[in-house]
């Protein structure tokens, strides 16, 4: 099991310290093309975090950038944790939903 997120986010370490995964700092191992473009397939557009510092700091020029693009070059904005499960399945969040279908 893998959870993307940053090192210094509560929530991703929370998640990292509950399932006993194995955290991807996304900003010291960027994430690749296929990567970006799997988590997108799965979750939209609510894979990028609209209510995030970095977005509200973004120009309109990078807000215009397609999702993978603004991922690619900003890694902060993605909402996290996105966590890869055993049997290759993705989830979004930390939430009660998430928690429950991980078994916590």
């Amino acid at each position: 099991m893998r959870i993307f997120g940053l090192k210094n986010c509560d929530t991703c370490r929370k998640a990292a310290k509950a399932l006993g995964a194995e955290l991807v700092d996304i900003r010291a191992t960027p994430l690749d093309p296929g990567q970006i473009d799997q988590f997108y397939s799965t979750f939209g557009d609510a894979l990028v975090n609209t209510r995030s510092t970095t977005w509200r700091g973004l120009s309109d020029a990078d807000r215009a950038l397609t999702p993978a693009d603004l991922i690619a070059a900003h890694p902060s904005v993605m909402k996290r944790p996105v966590i890869e499960a055993a049997d290759g399945q993705l989830h979004l969040g930390w939430g009660k939903d998430v928690q429950a279908a991980l078994g916590q």
